[in-house]
């Protein structure tokens, strides 16, 4: 097992596989965090690198098998499911779905600020000497970007995306879960573009362990809250 697999508790039964995709500049390192709380919920959790090849992931998973993708990652994935081309995928989440166009920052303590206002995930990043700084600075390929908001996959998907994040593209993102079969859109408040690891990230965790168990019954949730004052 690599530094970048997380495995659940000893003497627990793995309830299913998590594969994360990193985006533009991040590297395995920047989902540590994420992949051990969600290890810790009794998934198997891999950290792709990320040029990995998504339609080619192996088959040795245990089941059900979530692809998560991030920014890029989160393109990548999207179009591989609109395509058909994720055999052995159960279940996307898209975390930070880019929008079309560039869109430049002025250095990086504000590309810091778009990505995340989590002191200690901005550490991570500051102290990665693999991760790119500027990488946001790149588009998004178009036909990606295409695919992804007019997919018509039934796979479920879970669309997460920060309410101030300079990067989304909310018109669309609203599109497209209305569009896709079974789609579920969290809009996170005050989450910025690494929706995964700002300073909600354990809620975020919460929203994705809380899809992946209602995959496991059809998608019927496991809690509705019949009343509530909040």
């Amino acid at each position: 097992m690599s530094e970048h697999d997380y495995s659940a508790p000893s003497g627990l039964r793995t309830r299913g596989t998590i594969l994360i995709l990193p985006g533009r500049g991040e590297t395995q390192r920047s989902y540590g965090r994420l992949g051990a709380r969600l290890a810790a919920d009794a998934y198997h959790v891999r950290v792709l690198p990320p040029a990995a090849a998504v339609s080619d992931l192996g088959d040795d998973f245990v089941a059900p098998v979530v692809l998560i993708g991030a920014d890029l990652g989160a393109a990548v994935v999207g179009a591989a499911a609109a395509r058909g081309d994720l055999p052995g995928v159960d279940a996307v989440v898209l975390a930070g779905l880019p929008g079309y166009g560039v869109q430049t920052t002025d250095g990086w303590d504000a590309e810091l600020d778009a990505r995340t206002h989590c002191p200690t995930h901005r550490g991570v990043l500051s102290g990665d000497a693999d991760f790119r700084p500027g990488a946001l600075d790149s588009a998004v390929p178009s036909d990606l970007l295409d695919a992804v908001y007019g997919s018509t996959s039934e796979l479920p998907h879970l669309l997460l995306v920060g309410d101030a994040d300079p990067y989304a593209d909310r018109a669309a993102l609203t599109g497209a879960a209305k569009s896709l079969p079974r789609a579920r859109l969290a809009v996170v408040r005050g989450g910025h573009h690494d929706v995964l690891n700002d300073l909600q990230h354990r809620s975020v965790a919460a929203e994705i362990v809380t899809f992946l168990e209602a995959l496991r019954e059809s998608l019927v949730p496991v809690v509705t809250v019949e009343s509530s004052a909040w």
